[in-house]
């Protein structure tokens, strides 16, 4: 959980995870409580916080404030502030999505994310569209375009696909990759199993999510002992590479080898009940890969 912390805590101070001043006073406090214990007026001097950094462009006035909630802590363990960061941390808009550049169909630089709830379009830092897991029948990219394929309202009798730009055909993999493993984590049961290799030659995407899902995560519930490891201040200060706005890296964190010009992802989704016969059907869930 501490680990955690530390990731979300980047995040805010890269610029990936905006937050208001009052929320960022708030996560501070906690942070400061699990680093430094119970506010004492003998030991925690004035600017005894000069050396936490909580914001991107920390002011004293931020500084202040974290102090003034650090005094409300008090007798919080370490463990219990951690988790208060990370219950207050997941009400952030921008919490869990993970980010691309993009343009839409009139040429305008946008961002596409992907979160647990399905994908988001942003521009100028406000969303403008959402498409929800449910409503997704396809994903797919072809050369550097990426499309999504969406299932038909109430009233309409056709499908449509919405298609949107990527920097280059990499980039389009890179998010489609992505987006598989996001759809595979929360929305299945179980990842659809690795297939034998077979004597002839087979054509579409081999990628397949090998890990845990989130279903899978919880069941298991694995009663581990707690790690022991000090608290420091590591991460104080970042260097000018990583406070770019977005957190991207010119090396790609996927293997990119075997690159295709285009893949298929179809979608298949969960009933909308959470009854008993609902959660049997579920497990019969697959995903075809195209």
């Amino acid at each position: 959980m501490y680990q955690l912390c530390l990731q979300v805590k980047n995040d805010i101070l890269s610029g990936k995870l905006p937050c208001s001043f009052v929320t960022q006073a708030l996560l501070g406090s906690y942070l400061v409580q699990s680093v430094l214990g119970d506010y004492d007026p003998d030991v925690h001097k004035e600017n005894y916080l000069s050396e936490f950094k909580f914001a991107p462009n920390q002011t004293e006035e931020l500084e202040e404030k974290v102090a003034e909630l650090h005094k409300t802590h008090k007798g919080q363990t370490p463990a219990e502030a951690e988790l208060n960061y990370l219950k207050n941390a997941k009400k952030l808009a921008m919490y869990g999505v993970d980010l691309h550049p993009a343009k839409d169909s009139a040429g305008l630089d946008i961002l596409l994310g992907v979160c647990s709830s399905g994908l988001l379009v942003y521009k100028d830092k406000l969303r403008i569209n959402r498409f929800a897991w449910p409503k997704i029948l396809k994903i797919s990219y072809k050369r550097h375009n990426f499309y999504i394929k969406i299932r038909p309202g109430e009233f309409e009798r056709v499908e449509s696909t919405v298609g949107f730009k990527l920097a280059n055909y990499r980039a389009a993999k890179r998010f489609w990759k992505t987006c598989v493993e996001h759809h595979t984590f929360f929305r299945l049961m179980t990842p659809e199993p690795i297939q034998s290799r077979s004597k002839f030659p087979t054509f579409g995407s081999k990628y397949r999510y090998s890990g845990r899902t989130h279903y899978e995560t919880k069941k298991a519930q694995i009663d581990r002992p707690a790690p022991d490891f000090e608290r420091t201040l590591s991460g104080r200060r970042l260097s000018s590479r990583s406070m770019d706005t977005l957190g991207y890296s010119k090396n790609d964190a996927y293997d990119l080898q075997n690159d295709e010009p285009s893949k298929r992802h179809t979608m298949s989704h969960p009933p909308v009940s959470g009854s008993g016969s609902d959660k049997k059907t579920r497990k019969n869930w697959k995903v075809k890969y195209l």
